[in-house]
């Protein structure tokens, strides 16, 4: 699954409860039913968590349904064999939302027992029972039952949008079963460990297509208009793989040079918005096949566009059928940027990396969700390198640490395997720490290892565990036999515990053509900078650095402190390339050395830099002075994307001094002079040929000029806007979304008013939705309230008021959370169930209003451990806020002087 990047929400809902069967105490149980002979096989897994009772096993699902799209209900019959492996009057499985109306078991004689169906809606469970005890064996269980349809992204759900020719209300139908949410489609043992096989089929329009993990076997009419689709029978896979699509779709396909079928699944007349995608999809199937030593193994593999959002993922890994919301993958041209188009890219290249880490081979159990989204992150990068090297994709490694460090530096943060015993702490493992430091700990590993040695364990784990389960220990078992000696020990350290470690450099002497350093591991941390010294964690770091000009040198500090020999003399730079998930503290002397020749370092380590001192200084470490004057070092032809990041970072300072206009004024005279070289060069118009880098450059220079309130880039971008008036079209190309989120952010009345009536009037879902969002940026605290009160009308599409809510955050953060309280019911059904609990906590993470702490800590309170989590992680962020933010404005007023 690929995280949303809007994710500063996501989901309340109960807690899966353990479910016991036991005799009444007292009285003799009858004795067992025999209806078949006991299972030969493998016993089960009972070190692996469940939710379940560990009796029974799922071995081949039949599952037939009849969508009624326009009543958003279902109805379904499941024929499950299954091995049931002790005497047992009742067999358990996970359901929600479903009506049973009836259940047998039969056995090999062909006799069926009646069962009673019992639902526990807390549990999430449906408990069907027989009359007396079964004895073990193999049997298959039938349900008859009703489900219901949902307007948020959790199993069976509905999408409605405009159709893209004639504009009316079209509805498709999808399923998102990651993580717990099958069961709202199937009665299912519906956790990753109880792998089966599936067959499929549906009753649905006749003139609609249907779309499913494998191809379709057959179509036969069914009388009122309507066609029973079946499809081939999916190989053994864990059930929240499981997909289902239909609605007025069309389909762009091709052959592969992997022998599979790959196709675009989009709504009717997007027509050659699909073939970017699909030209990308066909190539990772052979690529990921050779890296991986095992071929793509279904025949096909579709990705299926869905119009909409959703505020916990953008898309889904379902095997041989991505699910990814069409504002990732369809390449319009009115409307897509090029910095979409390479997300376009990333996103699909993760889910196809998918197919194998997580679908071929998949974690045993959520703790070792790593094991999926960690890879299939770095997988993404070394895919988008392989093949699109222009785009500098490494270089975006640096940011997704950044975002994991950001979590990872405060106490509530969690280790990279970590414990999952509810349907909430799963929902919340889909984070940044399971993203983003996953990827960056293969990174790290990989670069310990050697590329082959690692490739080598990475084919013999897939070649052992293929149609399997395993646990993290199983990679570094196989990483380790392939000559990477000493891995699983750094491996453990930086999985199996939080936080980051914090290496500070110390004496440095350079003697006989070779530098040594001195080097003390700690741990950096925004919010327990205190205890750390007492009980600070010890990681074994595996360090690149180098000395001036030298050759790299790899070495490992354990033990909390060690000396670095490096060849060569000059500045000291630790995590060359960085590989290595750590920070680095330099002493002032060995800073400045570095920054006065910080032109001549490779982009990824400038990037590298600035990211290191600026979380070292906004945490106390060093003053911001070292970042700033860091900052200031920049050269101004550099790097796209240092440029781009070096906009970023002024951004940010504008806004922290929302309060102080004229501090605001002095940065972004600082900003405009840093950034008019790379502006002046790019021109606001993209030119026929130029490099993808530099179109995505240009954008972000504007909208970091229009953030600090540029006078041009503003003047520009209401005079495009005038434009429209006459010519629908005169901004359509890869800046229309930049242009128009310029013109909302400083928005009158009037232009507020007209962007809502183009979102209102766009045949585009992906412009409608983005539009209606773009309504909320709004810093006009009026124009965010009218932003606000639309989100609770029909009139944006259930998927896009959230979205809207949380744009009012941005600059409103308080208004936006006293908005969602009042309206809270409202509010919650608008949200995808995942992302409910992480909801409100993620739209007061922007406050800098002190009595925000204690109003989070007010709803907090009565909640549970699992849902409260987002809160205490918001809550421990504001209050460090509170602590660092008048130092840090101290600190740059006083560089700025």
């Amino acid at each position: 699954m690929k995280i949303s990047t809007r994710l500063l929400l996501v989901s309340a809902v109960s807690a899966l409860g353990l479910t016991a069967c036991a005799a009444q105490p007292g009285v003799a149980p009858p004795p067992p039913v025999a209806l078949m002979p006991a299972p030969t096989g493998a016993p089960l897994d009972t070190s692996v968590p469940s939710q379940l009772p560990r009796i029974a096993r799922p071995l081949h699902y039949d599952i037939s349904v009849t969508p009624d799209a326009k009543a958003l209900s279902f109805t379904g019959d499941a024929a499950i064999d299954l091995e049931l492996y002790e005497p047992s009057a009742t067999i358990v499985m996970n359901a929600l939302d479903l009506t049973f109306a009836g259940a047998t078991l039969t056995g090999p004689d062909g006799k069926p027992v009646p069962l009673t169906a019992a639902t526990d809606a807390t549990a999430q469970t449906v408990t069907f029972t027989a009359p007396t005890p079964i004895a073990p064996g193999t049997y298959r269980l039938q349900a008859h039952y009703t489900g219901v349809i949902g307007t948020q992204a959790n199993g069976l759900f509905a999408l409605d949008y405009p159709d893209k020719t004639t504009g009316a209300d079209t509805r498709g139908l999808f399923t998102q079963f990651e993580a717990p949410d099958a069961r709202r489609f199937v009665p299912s043992f519906d956790e990753p460990s109880y792998k089966a096989t599936f067959s499929l089929s549906a009753i649905v329009p006749a003139n609609d297509l249907a779309v499913s993990n494998m191809p379709v076997a057959s179509e036969t009419p069914v009388e009122g208009g309507r066609k029973k689709v079946a499809f081939q029978i999916s190989p053994k896979m864990s059930s929240y793989l499981l997909f289902f699509a239909t609605g007025p779709f069309e389909r762009l396909a091709k052959k592969s040079e992997s022998g599979a079928e790959v196709g675009i699944v989009s709504p009717r007349g997007s027509g050659e918005q699909a073939r970017f995608a699909l030209d990308s999809l066909a190539p990772l199937l052979t690529y990921y096949g050779d890296y991986f030593g095992q071929p793509y193994p279904l025949p096909k593999l579709d990705n299926v566009a869905g119009p909409g959002q959703s505020q916990f993922f953008g898309a889904m890994e379902n095997w041989g059928a991505i699910f990814t919301f069409e504002r990732i993958l369809l390449d319009d041209p009115k409307i897509t940027s090029e910095a979409t188009r390479q997300a376009i890219y990333a996103v699909q290249a993760h889910e196809v990396a998918h197919q194998w880490f997580g679908d071929l081979v998949t974690m045993a159990w959520w703790d070792d969700l790593w094991l999926n989204e960690g890879f299939a992150s770095w997988m993404e990068t070394k895919a988008s390198d392989h093949f699109h090297p222009d785009w500098q994709p490494l270089l975006d490694r640096v940011g997704g640490r950044e975002a994991a460090m950001g979590l990872d530096a405060f106490a509530t943060t969690h280790p990279v395997v970590q414990t999952i015993r509810t349907v909430e702490d799963s929902n919340q493992a889909f984070d940044a720490i399971t993203y983003q430091k996953g990827e960056a700990v293969i990174t790290m590993l990989e670069a310990y290892a050697g590329a082959d040695k690692w490739r080598d364990g990475l084919r013999a784990y897939m070649a052992q565990h293929k149609y399997g389960n395993t646990r993290t220990d199983d990679l570094w078992n196989a990483v380790e036999a392939a000559g990477a000696t000493g891995l699983t020990a750094i491996a453990h350290d930086f999985t199996g515990q939080p936080g980051i470690p914090l290496l500070r450099v110390g004496g440095i002497a350079c003697a006989g053509g070779a530098t040594t350093v001195e080097v003390t591991q700690s741990e950096f941390s925004r919010d327990r900078k205190d205890s750390i010294d007492a009980d600070g964690r010890r990681w074994q770091v595996p360090v690149l650095a180098r000395a001036g000009d030298g050759a790299v040198a790899r070495q490992v500090i354990a033990g909390g402190a060690g000396t670095l020999t490096l060849p060569g003399c000059g500045p000291v730079l630790i995590n060359a390339g960085q590989a290595g998930y750590y920070r680095t503290l330099y002493s002032p002397a060995a800073l400045a050395a570095l920054r006065g020749r910080f032109a001549s370092l490779a982009p990824i380590d400038q990037l590298g830099l600035l990211g290191d001192n600026f979380a070292l200084a906004y945490a106390g470490y060093q003053p911001m002075g070292a970042a700033l004057d860091l900052l200031a070092a920049a050269p101004k032809e550099a790097n796209p994307k240092l440029t781009g990041d070096v906009a970023g970072r002024y951004e940010a300072l504008y806004n922290l001094f929302d309060d102080q206009p004229a501090v605001q004024k002095q940065i972004a005279a600082r900003a405009a002079a840093a950034l008019a070289p790379a502006m002046r060069r790019l021109g606001f118009d993209a030119r026929p040929g130029e490099p993808a880098l530099d179109s995505v450059l240009r954008s972000d220079l504007l909208g970091a000029l229009g953030t600090i309130g540029d006078a041009g880039v503003l003047t520009e971008a209401r005079r495009r806007f005038a434009l429209l008036d006459r010519d629908p079209a005169a901004l359509d190309g890869p800046l229309k979304s930049r242009w128009l989120g310029i013109v909302a952010s400083h928005a009158s009345a009037a232009e507020w008013d007209k962007l809502r009536a183009m979102a209102k009037g766009s045949k585009s879902a992906v412009e409608r939705s983005t539009f209606y969002t773009l309504l909320g940026n709004s810093m006009d605290a009026k124009l965010a309230g009218r932003a606000l009160d639309l989100a609770l009308t029909d009139e944006p599409g259930k998927t896009t008021s959230a979205a809207i809510i949380g744009a009012v955050a941005r600059h409103h953060a308080d208004m936006a959370v006293d908005f969602t309280q009042a309206h809270q019911a409202a509010v919650d059904a608008l949200i995808d169930a995942s992302a409910r609990a992480r909801f409100l906590a993620g739209l007061a993470a922007s406050s800098t209003d002190p009595a925000m702490v204690a109003k989070l800590e007010a709803i907090a309170a009565p909640l549970p451990a699992d849902v409260r989590k987002p809160y205490d992680k918001t809550i421990a962020t504001l209050k460090e806020r509170s602590v660092s933010r008048p130092r840090i404005k101290g600190e740059v007023t006083d560089w700025l002087r």
